[in-house]
């Protein structure tokens, strides 16, 4: 790769797609020491089969701070789309506050995390690095799982306390199953509060609203598995 940069065949993240079928660069490519016809095929073809990304991966590879593996499947998962979640953080940056408290909400995004993603949206150079990106590539959306019949689909679901039959990991994993988001945090869109032992605020707050809570035993019903 430091090659190519410093033979000018690679400026930006897309050129690095843009070289499989740029005859021109594949020539100047040939002329670069080690090149030979058979290393600049391999490298047309390792190209051109990741010219396909699941947008959890693409994600990831936007280099946005904190953002890794766990956090770009949580976004990809709850966004499903790069235009989906760019909308989303270009509004809740314009001050949307529905836009920022469904960031804010998604189980597993902290705010920092937050913060870092809404600040990687700020930035110009970024969009433009995305917009071009997206020229070149095409983003697979996240598989969907069939949740027909399920009580809990399209629900936001909040789990506060301790659940003695599972962990919080297998409770959130059996939700998303179901259809479900699962929020870290109590608000007005929230369906249900799943509370456990010793809960908290969250039990409290979900008192306010009005909200709908479940015992552990009334949830494994709702979900199937009491």
């Amino acid at each position: 790769m430091p090659q190519l940069l410093e033979a000018g065949l690679i400026r930006a993240p897309a050129d690095i797609f843009r070289l499989a079928t740029d005859q021109e660069r594949l020539a100047k490519l040939a002329e670069l020491p080690g090149w030979g016809p058979k290393k600049i095929e391999n490298l047309r073809r390792s190209i051109e089969a990741r010219k396909q990304i699941t947008l959890d991966r693409f994600i990831n590879a936007l280099g946005i701070r904190y953002v890794g593996e766990i956090n770009a499947r949580l976004l990809a998962r709850h966004y499903g789309s790069v235009g989906a979640c760019r909308t989303a953080m270009e509004a809740a940056r314009a001050g949307d506050a529905e836009a920022l408290a469904e960031l804010d909400n998604i189980h597993g995004i902290g705010p920092a995390v937050a913060r870092s993603i809404l600040d990687f949206f700020a930035q110009p150079h970024n969009l433009e690095v995305l917009d071009d990106l997206m020229r070149e590539v095409q983003v697979e959306a996240p598989p969907v799982a069939s949740t027909a019949g399920s009580p809990l689909a399209g629900k936001t679901i909040v789990f506060t306390g301790m659940l003695e039959s599972m962990s919080r990991a297998e409770a959130k994993a059996t939700a998303e199953t179901l259809g479900a988001k699962v929020a870290g945090s109590v608000s007005r869109s929230t369906d249900f509060v799943v509370v456990g032992a010793d809960a908290g605020s969250k039990a409290k707050r979900a008192s306010e609203l009005g909200i709908t809570t479940l015992s552990e035993a009334e949830w494994q019903r709702l979900a199937g598995r009491g």
